[in-house]
């Protein structure tokens, strides 16, 4: 099972502050890929100095062990150690997903999801004071330890350093070569203060991942209208096939 219900936007009521959100999308261009977009803001817990990496495994500085029901926010194709590229979304390959996030943020004339107006943006992380840096990939990897799996960021090189109650934050958005079946749906948190840019407690970070793009009212709509249409067609064929039986008696 995955953990807790679905849904939400990128600046959805529920959202606190001092978070760090993720909203996991199939893609609409290509089904073997998930759409990433990233938002919120944080600050950082740890005594030193330390950084988020280019590459490397698990480690709690820049990476999350996530909470759910039973552990697991892998579902198919579980990760070992993986890290799979994170992709900016590009017209040229993601036309539909580009679309689809524009028409969500404020003005864009959706209203059941709303996204920064940055989220269509090559995803970046900064810290205050420290500079900023293209998440380039995603490290995955299932239950790494404490029966939790792991997720984190890699960025560009160089790394990005961090110390003590620095701020942070996220935003744009990305696709991987992996589908949406391979991950539970619903909310998922980091556990404690791991990742250390995001904050001392559960839930500084959050991740929901949806198991499909949400119909649009006007989709309704539209069904519902078709729905109705076919029924007035159909309740008439019957009429007159009645008619036509009384006629003939």
């Amino acid at each position: 099972g995955g953990g807790g219900g679905g849904g939400g936007g990128g600046v959805g009521g529920y959202q606190a502050q001092a978070q760090m959100f993720v909203n996991v999308y199939p893609s609409q261009d290509n089904t073997n890929q998930t759409v990433w977009i990233f938002s919120g803001s944080s600050s950082t817990v740890y005594a030193g100095t330390t950084s988020i990496r280019s590459s490397g495994n698990f480690n709690n500085r820049d990476t999350a062990l996530i909470t759910s029901n039973n552990g697991n926010f892998y579902n198919a194709n579980r990760p070992n150690n993986q890290l799979l590229t994170l992709s900016p979304l590009l017209s040229s390959t993601n036309s539909k997903d580009i679309a689809s996030v524009n028409a969500r943020i404020p003005g864009g004339g959706k209203t059941n999801i709303t996204f920064l107006a940055s989220a269509t943006n090559t995803p970046t992380i900064t810290i205050a004071g420290r500079g900023t840096r293209t998440i380039a990939r995603l490290f995955m990897d299932e239950k790494p330890s404490s029966n939790r799996d792991g997720w984190g960021i890699r960025i560009q090189a160089p790394n990005l350093l961090y110390g003590s109650g620095e701020a942070s934050s996220w935003v744009g958005a990305g696709v991987i070569n992996k589908p949406i079946g391979d991950f539970y749906t619903g909310t998922f948190n980091n556990w404690g203060n791991v990742p250390r840019f995001a904050g001392s407690s559960d839930g500084s970070l959050r991740i929901v991942v949806n198991s499909q793009i949400i119909p649009e009212p006007e989709e309704y709509a539209l069904v519902f209208g078709l729905f109705a249409l076919g029924f007035v067609f159909f309740h008439r064929r019957m009429q007159r096939k009645r008619r036509q039986q009384a006629s003939t008696l």
